[in-house]
């Protein structure tokens, strides 16, 4: 069975070079040189490191059947050669978001602001993978990793800014952009 546990450690050492760490929302993260990421759940901070978040995939949610097909269909896988351009956004949402039933955070999250068709859109040029974090303990209740080519990056921004104008971005509480390329 596949590993599901991720830690994402920023510190000195690792293949994805930090190029800049943006508070959006609430409070940054310490800037550091390099982003590793590890496919478990480290316990303790890893040498040269100044912060690590740690999250684990999990099946899809607030999908319904036609849009996870969709979503499928096209999601490229991460690693690709030429998505030498990532970026990890930390995301923490408000207790008025976690009030809210399944259904009706569902409603904000397609229905009202479209966030499946938004990202339908910029797919397969950006690959991303979701963590969840709320249920670990963690300081943030998702990461985000994107991955995508330099010539994709305008895309990248306007995707990020499709989002962040949508209903569901007033419920976040602390955001983080941790824009990264990959080392040689």
């Amino acid at each position: 069975m596949e590993n599901r546990f991720y830690t994402f450690a920023g510190g000195v050492a690792g293949p994805w070079k930090v190029v800049s760490v943006q508070a959006c929302v609430g409070t940054g993260l310490e800037t550091p040189g390099c982003v590793q990421i590890y496919n478990e759940s480290l316990g303790t901070l890893p040498e040269g490191a100044s912060w690590m978040l740690r999250g684990v995939t999990s099946n899809q949610r607030y999908v319904n059947r036609a849009e996870q097909v969709s979503l499928v269909s096209v999601q490229p896988p991460l690693g690709r050669p030429e998505a030498t351009c990532a970026a990890l956004i930390p995301i923490l949402k408000t207790a008025q978001w976690w009030a809210l039933t399944q259904e009706e955070r569902r409603e904000v999250f397609e229905e009202r602001s479209s966030h499946i068709a938004i990202g339908l859109r910029y797919l397969p040029a950006i690959a991303r993978k979701l963590h969840h974090c709320r249920d670990l303990g963690e300081p943030f209740d998702f990461l985000t990793w994107f991955e995508f080519a330099p010539a994709d990056g305008a895309a990248f921004e306007d995707l990020l800014a499709a989002l962040r104008a949508t209903l569901e971005w007033r419920y976040v509480e602390r955001e983080v952009d941790i824009r990264l390329v990959r080392g040689n």
